[in-house]
């Protein structure tokens, strides 16, 4: 059977070893085993962790990808992402220099396709991490095709038929465009594509102010793009702290973004784009036009290139799931806490099960996963649960926002009592000399005592920040444990120590300050 290697653009020789790594042309596959312990399909992150943690405790496994290996996270998410932002916040930082005494001329010129081609080098140094060699090095069956059920103890992978005691569906999500009529024969990019630009478009319009969409839309407006980006919800990043998103815009808004917040778009349409100083009618050249309404007022943006950096949609297509019993709906597959599916031998993880599409929280339930597959209840280790899974996130946006936990609003919807403290990071020292005080750290506390329920962080390294309130969080330990915790001066921590001592002196009440000021007067 044909099996087709999938192409990256564009063709250099980046591209072309990072596929020798996660999808090599020649690759033949192997010999199926009699039976396998586990069948994982999918070679994204909770794919990857399920395999190598199973095959490390002597579990036979197989291994099932049918595109590149090591998922969105190496090829179109985590690892480019984050590569593209940090040259654009070489960028800006160089553009904003004079505060702190470089002066560059204004025509200095910038290299976007280098920026790019950077990105495409270090996503190919990381592939062999995800490797099929280093795989089939573990112990690993790596097949690499589409597989299919074909009953509930029964995958298919081309001419090849995987027989398993347990299976671990791993295939994650993608991209999904919002129904906007002409949006998809206009042509627009996703975090899917993007990547694979080596020219930046002069004006971009960016749908969707949730994470993907805030932290490309400013990053290309730091690389030089005209940027307006869209959004229905009444402000960018809808799902976090109203507060924290506000103080986001207002950085994007300084790096160039138009943002254009209670948008309905209506339309996107491709036409022909004005000639251009020198150039004869009918160049070939096209724009789009993205027609909105705001407040009830028509509106119009014409951009060289859409991105759509909004919804995910799970990938269940061509899995047979009816043929293994397994149950799933638009959101994923369906699963209980223990991440079992409906078929009693299949467990999920990662994005295709999970509401929280984050590389980390995939490698959390592949831990699961591999205890309750490998080890079921009551023969085993007994049963690992989602129940007390803490998961923490973080948007890479210049500040970052962070957060753990519940919300002010979760919170008094479950009818917990609730008392919120806050740092502005203007009387942080550290983030005073680093040009970095815009933003803030805020904690939740149960009314009366100091047990943290959630915490949100708007700073420039927000998302390593909210670690420290995690691992409080998960053991058992209140906001006065990091009061009391020596923090290095000067740092940005210190605005979480900072939030500690506003609980200390909201503690401190009238009643014993007068108590303690008498024992003060007798013991002088």
């Amino acid at each position: 059977m044909t099996r087709a290697t999938p192409s990256l653009l564009p063709d250099d020789a980046f591209n072309r070893r990072l596929t020798g790594h996660v999808h090599p042309p020649a690759w033949r596959n192997p010999t199926p085993a009699d039976r396998y312990n586990l069948v994982v399909v999918g070679a994204g992150t909770a794919g990857l962790v399920t395999a190598a943690g199973a095959a490390g405790l002597g579990a036979r496994v197989a291994l099932v990808e049918r595109h590149l290996m090591g998922g969105d996270c190496l090829n179109v998410g985590c690892v480019p992402s984050k590569a593209v932002i940090r040259a654009a916040r070489a960028w800006a930082a160089a553009r904003n220099g004079a505060e702190f005494g470089l002066r560059l001329p204004d025509d200095v010129p910038g290299d976007f396709s280098a920026a790019m081609a950077r990105m495409r080098q270090i996503r190919a140094d990381l592939a062999p991490v995800d490797s099929v060699a280093r795989f089939t090095g573990l112990g690993v069956d790596v097949f690499l095709g589409a597989g299919r059920f074909a009953g509930p103890d029964r995958l298919v992978v081309g001419d090849a038929t995987l027989r398993f005691a347990r299976a671990a569906i791993c295939t994650g999500a993608r991209a999904a465009a919002p129904p906007i009529p002409g949006l998809a024969d206009a042509g627009y990019l996703t975090n899917e594509s993007v990547f694979s630009l080596t020219e930046l478009p002069p004006r971009l319009g960016v749908i969707g102010a949730g994470p993907i969409g805030c932290e490309l839309a400013q990053a290309f407006a730091r690389f030089g793009s005209e940027v307006t980006l869209l959004e229905m919800a009444p402000h960018i990043l809808p799902r976090e702290d109203p507060d924290a998103a506000e103080v986001v815009r207002a950085r994007m808004v300084r790096d160039g973004v138009r943002v254009t917040v209670g948008a309905a778009i209506e339309l996107v349409e491709a036409v022909p784009a004005p000639a251009a100083a020198g150039e004869g009618p009918g160049s070939g050249k096209r724009e789009l036009r993205i027609r909105y309404a705001q407040g009830g007022s028509p509106q119009e943006v014409r951009v060289d290139e859409i991105l759509v950096g909004s919804g995910r949609t799970p990938n269940v297509e061509g899995l047979d799931l009816e043929a293994a019993g397994v149950a799933c709906d638009r959101t994923g597959v369906t699963v209980d806490r223990y991440l079992r599916t409906t078929s009693p031998r299949i467990y999920a993880a990662g994005d295709i099960c999970s509401p929280f599409k984050f590389t980390h929280t995939a490698d959390a339930m592949a831990q699961i996963v591999i205890q309750n597959a490998l080890f079921p209840h009551p023969l085993g280790l007994g049963r690992a649960s989602t129940d007390r899974l803490i998961i923490p996130w973080c948007t890479y946006t210049e500040p970052e926002i962070a957060h753990v936990g519940m919300y002010e609003p979760d919170a008094r919807r479950r009818g917990i009592e609730v008392e919120t403290f806050t740092q502005p990071l203007a009387d942080v020292d550290r983030a005073v000399l680093d040009g970095e005080d815009t933003g803030f750290a805020r904690v939740h506390v149960r009314r009366g005592t100091d047990r943290i329920l959630g915490a949100t962080i708007v700073a420039a390294d927000a998302g390593n920040l909210i670690s420290e309130v995690t691992v409080a969080m998960r053991a058992g330990a209140g906001l006065r444990t990091i009061g009391a915790a020596i923090h290095p001066y000067p740092t940005q921590a210190e605005a979480l120590r900072k939030v500690a001592m506003q609980l200390r002196r909201a503690r401190f009440s009238a009643r014993q300050r007068s108590i303690l000021e008498r024992w003060f007067a007798w013991t002088r």
